[in-house]
């Protein structure tokens, strides 16, 4: 009888596409008693030494099986008790509504030789895969516990396909069930000592500022949770700052000089090099001299080549910004269309790092899936005809996963509205990641009237290159500048003192705030969009549509929020074809006045480092790395970072009459 190894995924999608693939289709199907969702699938696989040919069980759990809780004696919520969470204990056990899952691995384990873990390749997935090795080890403690190594689920058109493509691509399949590693329980490590950091903080500081803000009255006195999260509140912060940067705005006044010139029929505007001053007085003495001077000599003539670069390789964050202010959509929703086009096999692994490119990829072989598609295949075919380029490498390779890139070719008709548009969007920036940079010429000409200096600029695009296929950039020839010689001289056409205002900066958008939090370490490329939308559910912030009113300084009402890993068209056209999106403006962030509140009652406390600030959750991200690397303690992380946060508490129960003020001033009106 031929020995048989359990195979268990993070999701049912990835189980049934993996056996499938590891089958060549010839699958038996049998449901698991207690969960709709997940099925075990039988088939038979031959592995490498010492295994051979085996019987295999691919099932999978949703996520996390457990879940991590105080003991019951410490739920109830009391202000005195609060700090005694710092120390209590901890109890990680499987969720209720997972037992039957649990249960079911438990069991397959206990006829099984091995077990391989095929969870996402990344710190959560690891941590995923050390819940399922334990439920494993609980059936049958001689296990010998795998876990395969992948980045996409792709479907060949048979499995002798897969089987020429083992040489060619770093990670699928085929490859990771025949090179299988050990679980990186470092990285469990790190995900373990993050979510009891998450419990212990998370219930600290929301149940203080849950039960000492509830006496104030009013909106604040229902059963509404006002919850803390060591990301949530510098994702808040990051809002409330720029909020506040438009509200305090003065606009100071400005004069600039402009200098007008028409030559063969072309007008041309000179800009000042100074280009502006803020004393009014100097702006007519200097332009009285150039007035004065009558004529203007040209100085400096420059024609060169320009280049417009192509785009690096596509990662997490930057598909969650671009998918924002492209394709209208939060970043939240973006991540979860890119997820499901994942399960399905229509692109790599979303959540990534990595900005460039392994040399071995069969690039080419990739390009040319995309060649059948009537918008985009013609230029596909363009690069297969001696256009291709080795795409640019970025500085950024997490090890795990390559850059967001399409797996397969999806026709038209399979994916509709959103889907479709985030799919459209990888494919694009695919191909132009693989296209030559765009090419053009610069003109400059630069000129001397009276003691000022002023200068014309122009720009002809030569080669759009890979423009074409990605209208996503704009790069646009300008009007040509006329003939001018160094060394001549002429009288400008016109001269005169302009003048303006300086204007206040705009709520912060989406694709900002995510380039904050990659900044400032707060959260992961995968958890960023959760961190964003819990702010929303909490009622911390509201968004407005770019063209909104509310342009100068007003809170957007009252909020508070409850409390509580989940998961139109645009200018197109010539051979790259159209591209579709959906939605109205980008997003604007707005602070509710609970929002406000918060962070303000917190700054002004006067911590050394603010909870609405991004150091401590930094530094908690940094300390995470090196327990990955191997050169800090899960147990060590967890008491330094404790001991931070109980300061941080101690200080906030001495000034908590000013959390209550600011409550008072911003959510009741009091006190202005």
């Amino acid at each position: 009888m031929a020995p048989k190894i359990l195979c268990v995924a993070e999701k049912p999608s990835i189980a049934k596409s993996v056996a499938q693939h590891l089958s060549g289709g010839h699958v038996h199907t049998h449901n698991v008693t207690g969960n709709q969702y997940v099925k075990n699938y039988e088939f038979d696989f031959t592995f490498n030494p010492p295994w051979g040919n085996c019987s295999v069980t691919m099932t999978s759990v949703l996520g996390h099986l457990t879940a991590t809780e105080f003991p019951v004696e410490y739920k109830k919520w009391q202000i005195s008790t609060c700090q005694h969470l710092f120390e209590a204990p901890v109890i990680t056990r499987v969720d209720k509504d997972k037992e039957s899952i649990a249960r079911n691995i438990t069991q397959q384990a206990r006829y099984s030789k091995a077990l391989f873990i095929w969870t996402d390749c990344d710190r959560e997935g690891e941590h995923i895969g050390s819940e399922v090795r334990k439920a494993a080890l609980d059936g049958n403690p001689r296990l010998d516990v795998k876990r395969a190594v992948f980045s996409n689920t792709e479907r060949a058109a048979s499995y002798v396909e897969l089987e020429q493509q083992l040489t060619e691509e770093d990670r699928h399949v085929l490859q990771a069930a025949q090179r299988p590693v050990v679980l990186d329980d470092r990285q469990v490590s790190a995900v373990a000592a993050r979510i009891e950091l998450d419990l212990r903080l998370g219930a600290i500081f929301t149940r203080f500022q849950t039960l000492t803000l509830q006496t104030l009255g009013g909106d604040l006195a229902t059963d509404r949770i006002i919850s803390y999260g060591s990301c949530q509140f510098p994702t808040l912060g990051f809002v409330v700052d720029r909020y506040f940067r438009v509200k305090n705005f003065v606009p100071e006044q400005f004069w600039s000089i402009k200098v007008l010139h028409r030559r063969e029929d072309i007008d041309v505007a000179f800009l000042w090099r100074r280009h502006r001053l803020f004393d009014r007085m100097s702006v007519v003495i200097l332009f009285e001299r150039c007035i004065g001077a009558r004529l203007a000599k040209v100085t400096k003539l420059q024609k060169k080549p320009t280049t417009k670069w192509r785009p690096l390789p596509l990662t997490t964050v930057e598909l969650q910004k671009l998918g924002s202010r492209f394709l209208r959509m939060d970043s939240q929703r973006v991540m979860k269309i890119a997820e499901t086009l994942y399960n399905k096999g229509w692109i790599s692994y979303p959540r990534t790092e990595t900005d460039q490119f392994d040399r071995g990829m069969n690039l080419r072989a990739i390009v040319e899936k995309q060649t059948q598609d009537n918008a985009w295949g013609p230029y596909a075919r363009e690069l297969l005809n001696g256009a291709f380029r080795q795409p640019r490498g970025g500085r950024n390779n997490d090890q795990a996963h390559p850059p967001i890139h399409p797996v397969n070719y999806v026709a038209p008709d399979t994916l509709e509205g959103d889907d479709r548009s985030v799919y459209e969007f990888v494919v694009r920036r695919f191909l132009a990641c693989c296209s030559d940079d765009a090419k053009g010429e610069s003109t400059t000409v630069e000129i001397e009237y009276g003691s000022e200096t002023f200068f014309a600029s122009g720009l002809l695009v030569l080669q759009k290159n890979y423009l074409l296929i990605y209208p996503y950039d704009k790069w646009e020839s300008s009007q040509q500048l006329p003939r001018f010689t160094v060394g001549e001289s002429f009288e400008p056409a016109e001269a005169n003192i302009t003048d303006g205002e300086t204007s206040a900066p705009g709520y912060l958008t989406e694709p900002e705030l995510i380039s904050l939090m990659d900044a400032n370490g707060i959260g992961t490329d995968a958890t960023m969009a959760e961190h964003i939308a819990k702010i929303k559910e909490r009622e911390y912030v509201m968004t407005q549509s770019s063209g909104g009113n509310n342009a100068r300084g007003e809170a957007a009402g009252r909020g508070g929020g409850r409390g509580g890993r989940g998961g139109g068209r645009r200018g197109g056209g010539g051979r790259g074809g159209t591209i579709t999106g959906s939605g109205s403006g980008v997003q604007h962030f707005i602070p509710t006045t609970l929002g406000v509140a918060l962070i303000e009652g917190y700054d002004s406390i006067g911590l050394e480092t603010s909870l609405g600030k991004p150091f401590l959750r930094k530094e908690m991200e940094i300390k995470m790395k090196e327990i990955c690397a191997g050169t800090k303690s899960r147990n060590d992380f967890v008491q330094e970072t404790l001991e931070q946060y109980r300061h941080v508490f101690i200080r906030t129960q001495q000034q908590v009459e000013l959390l209550k003020a600011a409550c008072r001033k911003y959510v009741f009106g009091e006190g202005g």
